[in-house]
């Protein structure tokens, strides 16, 4: 990722600050298929933010790793950890994704929620547990038009189609898709 585009991120997030204590809700893309998400085992949260999913998540049950490029983005998302009492369960690092995915071991739940890199689809399946679950939510041009970083219709579904789709819907300029692994 450029410089400038790093700075951009940095500057969005510090003008936003922390999320807030105590406020901790499942991802808008995903709150009504909460019960397809697993509660317990290893997440990885890619470009994960503030970490308010990440920490959701721990929340839930699962260990938990959240990466972005974001360096105030992760001091933000392990403040909140440490808000919520739950840092022993989130481990949060800077990662320029444009290197790809971070190395790790294999997870029971990939988040994606609002990025899109298709350069990285191919590791995040490959990442996965048998019968993990992959989420994911991306700016969609349907409902909403062409634009920069949208996804084209059923961009996701050619994407993903060799997993069990769960779910998967696009409307209102978001798609999203969850699907699991083979296990």
């Amino acid at each position: 990722m450029s410089a400038a585009d790093r700075d951009h991120w940095d500057r969005r997030y510090a003008d936003g600050g922390m999320a807030p204590v105590g406020e901790l809700d499942p991802p808008p893309a995903f709150a009504e298929f909460v019960d397809l998400l697993p509660s317990s085992g290893s997440a990885l949260d890619v470009a994960c933010g503030r970490g308010r999913s990440t920490v959701w998540l721990a929340r839930r049950g699962l260990d938990t790793r959240g990466v972005d490029v974001s360096p105030i983005a992760i001091g933000f998302a392990r403040n909140l950890a440490e808000a919520e009492g739950l840092a022993e369960r989130c481990r949060f690092d800077v990662v320029d994704l444009d290197g790809g995915l971070p190395d790790g071991p294999p997870v029971d739940l990939i988040l994606c929620h609002l990025f899109r890199d298709p350069r990285l689809d191919g590791a995040m399946k490959a990442r996965l547990t048998p019968g993990g679950v992959l989420a994911v939510a991306v700016l969609s041009e349907v409902g909403a038009g062409p634009g920069r970083f949208r996804a084209p219709p059923g961009e996701l579904c050619a994407a993903f189609g060799d997993l069990e789709l769960l779910a998967h819907e696009e409307s209102d300029g978001i798609a999203r898709l969850l699907g699991r692994a083979d296990g």
